[in-house]
């Protein structure tokens, strides 16, 4: 039985529809994202879920119960969803146990205590109970907050754009953390967030919203090697559209050579009829593209950007179109200067011109 199921849910403030006919099913343990721009409607999403707004049109459930529908509304206390906010909302007045175990005021004292010692020990903070917020740093905090919303074994856990706040080293760490202790205590959530780096590292599966829809719900690996549309393409990872011309059912022509295509699969229902001559559009990754200096084909150096371990080089080609190639760092090659790259490409991914 799903934990959480969407059916065709519209919702609107005023005249300004935000999330439209939306579908989506959530499986038990399944850590899942909502990924898109601001304003694409995934934080409105949450608060339809945590039962904030109710819905205009469709259905929302959690463990096969009807939440949420335009005739029906379970108050947001009644629902059993743990949430954790960007900025962590933890009470400043209360220890470190005390903000953990708010939500256990139901429970014995005993039972209570341990399950606070229990938390404190699985984010890492055991022995730290009796410290107040301000004495931890950001990702402690943040581990609190977790922990906070994990104390009443919630049927399903929000996570509103959590590391946000946090500087890069420290979110990239923290969002392993998290996807770990989730993992560990097979918790079914949902992480709205703006980053795709994040939203690749804690999520099982990726739900790309535009404008209120999804535009693409697959696990990270399908929504960068196999974007179902152009503009998911587009929004994940980093990448160029060439030209391309189809040879057969199995090839596809662009300026660096010819490619495996197999149509059906690198174009989706949108190429079916693309036949021999038809005119695409074919998307290469900067993995795509390999520096070699045996390679005849040669492109110009215009930009760098050092990464440590890889530059990021965007490289022009004889037609005057750009590329961009992922090449070790102790390549170190000068703006202007020309290198030889090849193809070496897995997945074709086309769409029509």
């Amino acid at each position: 039985m799903p934990i959480l199921r969407f059916d065709r849910v519209d919702h609107a403030y005023g005249r300004q529809a935000v999330v439209r006919d939306l579908s989506f099913v959530l499986e038990p343990g399944e850590i899942s994202c909502l990924l898109g721009a601001s304003g694409c409607g995934k934080t409105t999403v949450l608060r339809l879920i945590a039962g904030f707004e109710a819905p205009a049109h469709g259905e929302i459930r959690l463990q096969d119960e009807l939440v949420a529908s335009a005739t029906r509304h379970v108050p947001p206390e009644k629902r059993r969803i743990g949430m954790v906010f960007q900025d962590y909302a933890l009470f400043p007045h209360l220890t470190v146990a005390a903000n953990i175990g708010f939500g256990m005021r139901d429970v014995d004292e005993r039972e209570r205590r341990q399950r606070v010692g229990e938390l404190l020990d699985l984010v890492g903070l055991g022995g730290q109970g009796a410290k107040y917020p301000h004495e931890l740093s950001g990702g402690q905090q943040q581990r609190v907050a977790l922990a906070r919303a994990l104390a009443p074994r919630p049927h399903l856990l929000l996570l509103d754009e959590p590391f946000s706040s946090l500087d890069v080293e420290l979110r990239e760490r923290l969002s392993l953390e998290v996807r770990g202790i989730l993992k560990a205590t097979g918790t079914t959530a949902i992480l709205v967030t703006h980053d795709q780096h994040e939203a690749f590292v804690v999520a099982d599966v990726v739900g790309v919203m535009r404008a209120g829809r999804i535009e693409q719900w697959a696990t990270p690996y399908d929504l960068y090697h196999r974007p179902a549309t152009r503009y998911v393409a587009d929004f994940v990872g980093q990448g160029v559209f060439l030209p391309g011309e189809v040879l057969t059912r199995e090839s596809v022509r662009v300026e660096l050579g010819v490619l495996d295509a197999h149509l059906p699969l690198a174009c989706g229902e949108s190429c079916m009829s693309c036949g021999k001559d038809c005119r695409l559009d074919v998307l290469l990754r900067p993995d795509d593209i390999v520096h070699d200096d045996a390679s005849p084909m040669l492109a110009e150096v215009t930009r760098k950007a050092f990464r440590g371990a890889e530059f990021l080089y965007t490289l022009r080609l004889p037609s005057g179109a750009e590329v961009l190639s992922l090449v070790p760092s102790h390549h170190n090659h000068a703006i202007g200067e020309k290198i030889g790259i090849r193809l070496d490409v897995d997945h074709v991914v086309a769409f029509p011109r």
